[in-house]
């Protein structure tokens, strides 16, 4: 790949279902004479929106962890490393966030690395609105005050389903939130591309007026301590000892915390860790750690249960606690300093050597400055076999008369008795829409539905989509 010119990215992003899949989709069928490749974020634990973007050329890649804050960077980092080896060039990199998201983390990753900034050219922030549903969520929600404050390019969709006035009112209301932006108005994210891409509209000056640590890197962890540890076996403790030590620390987790628990979206009982070997306690080496820690944090995680063994390395740790506490064997091979990165805990962390704590060498709270909904969660459903179509189309509507309010988001790949095409299923609050799109051909029919919101109850929506499995 020639590294000449900076490849130019964009960045779609926007809350849950203004039409940013919609918007990409329109950018791969476009005759633009482009050569893109397209990288995804999703919320929640099953990925659909693979599924939703049209068959192209184009290449896909998904970011694995469905994270919408701080260890996006990390998962990102490594999909574009992995572009920058190619032999071809490439024209444009498209972006598309989930719809929590804080567009700054992602912004932010092409000016914090050197590589990153020579190699790659942040472009424009795009931000769709959706003008049905949007003032449901400007007061509360953070991440859709960001995504319009960071916007370069603002497309205000959906513009059918609201009156003349209440769009000049939204209008007027979110330019005054960001007089910046080249707004435009669409249905269905119909926009002409020359809007979109090669716009030129990042201002780096700008982002740090909005955000004055734009540029100060943020890690998907909370706290990380270098303990100096001898050859053996030792233990790993998250929670109070059951009796005193003479030098017992908590690792300052008295302090408030700016941000949302990191341990898996809110469960007090999983706590992610990474414990990486390092040279020596200098600058250098300990800043090395922080980067491979933050690209450990965006993998897949290994869960380990009370009891069982952690091992240094490269793993990203999800502890399995007991009320909040768990004791976890840990194999020193070669003795030195040993640096945990703890994800956000309740619960102090100490490490035990012979049954006596020892306090950390050297040690750093890492805070955040982003926030969001912390009581969004995802529900996600996976199952095979045929549905009934009616049976379908009368538990969503009954379930959106009920829970409509609560339910941001609904999206899914559905296999319809009868039918021999894939049923794509769409939902935003109170409105849904489903058509038919390809064949399944050779691929398997199942069903996959995510459900994103407040108060969603797993049990019963798992429960009320398999009574819709025909019989």
């Amino acid at each position: 790949m020639s590294t000449d010119v900076p490849i130019p990215v964009t960045v779609l992003t926007g809350f849950l279902g203004a039409g940013k899949t919609t918007l990409l989709n329109r950018i791969l069928t476009e005759q633009h004479g482009k050569k893109l490749a397209v990288i995804e974020n999703e919320f929640g634990e099953v990925g659909v929106d693979n599924q939703l973007v049209i068959q192209s050329d184009e290449e896909i890649f998904e970011m694995n962890n469905g994270c919408i804050c701080c260890s996006v960077r990390g998962d990102l980092i490594r999909i574009l490393g992995r572009l920058m080896k190619r032999k071809d060039r490439l024209d444009g990199i498209l972006i598309e966030t989930t719809g929590l998201a804080d567009p700054g983390p992602v912004a932010q990753t092409f000016f914090t690395d050197d590589e990153m900034r020579s190699r790659f050219r942040l472009d424009a922030i795009v931000t769709v609105v959706d003008t049905k549903h949007v003032q449901l969520h400007l007061d509360s929600s953070p991440e859709v005050k960001k995504q319009i404050g960071f916007a370069d390019v603002l497309i205000l969709n959906k513009t059918d389903l609201v009156t003349p006035a209440e769009l000049d009112a939204l209008e007027a209301r979110i330019r005054k939130m960001n007089a910046a932006a080249k707004v435009h108005r669409t249905q269905n994210s119909a926009i002409d591309l020359k809007h979109v891409l090669n716009v030129g509209g990042f201002n780096l000056s700008r982002a740090t007026e909005l955000d004055p640590a734009f540029l100060e890197p943020t890690y998907p962890f909370e706290w990380a301590g270098a303990y100096a540890l001898p050859a053996g076996t030792h233990e790993l403790v998250i929670g109070h000892c059951d009796h005193d030590h003479d030098h017992d620390h908590d690792h300052g987790h008295g302090h408030d915390h700016g941000h949302h628990p990191h341990h898996h979206h809110g469960n007090e009982n999983e706590l992610d860790v990474v414990i990486l070997p390092v040279k020596s306690l200098a600058e250098a080496d300990l800043a090395a750690a922080r980067e491979a820690a933050m690209l450990t944090f965006s993998d897949w995680e290994s869960r380990v249960k009370n009891g069982d063994p952690v091992m240094p390395g490269g793993v990203l740790h999800r502890l399995l606690l007991d009320e909040g506490h768990g004791h976890y064997p840990l194999k020193i091979d070669e003795p030195g300093f040993h640096l945990v990165f703890e994800g956000c805990g309740e619960e102090p962390l100490h490490i035990q050597v012979m049954g006596e704590n020892v306090r950390p060498a050297w040690q750093q709270d890492f805070q955040h400055t982003h926030s969001h909904e912390e009581d969004v969660t995802s529900v996600g459903i996976s199952t095979p076999g045929d549905l009934d179509g009616k049976r379908l189309n009368d538990w969503i509507s009954e379930l959106l008369r009920t829970k409509g309010g609560d339910i941001y988001r609904m999206k899914g790949v559905l296999s319809v008795k009868a039918s021999d095409k894939r049923l794509v299923f769409q939902g935003v609050h109170m409105l849904f829409d489903a058509k038919f799109d390809r064949p399944w051909g050779k691929d398997a029919r199942t069903n996959t539905l995510v459900f994103i919101g407040k108060n969603l109850d797993r049990a019963a929506l798992t429960e009320g989509f398999k009574a819709c499995l025909a019989t």
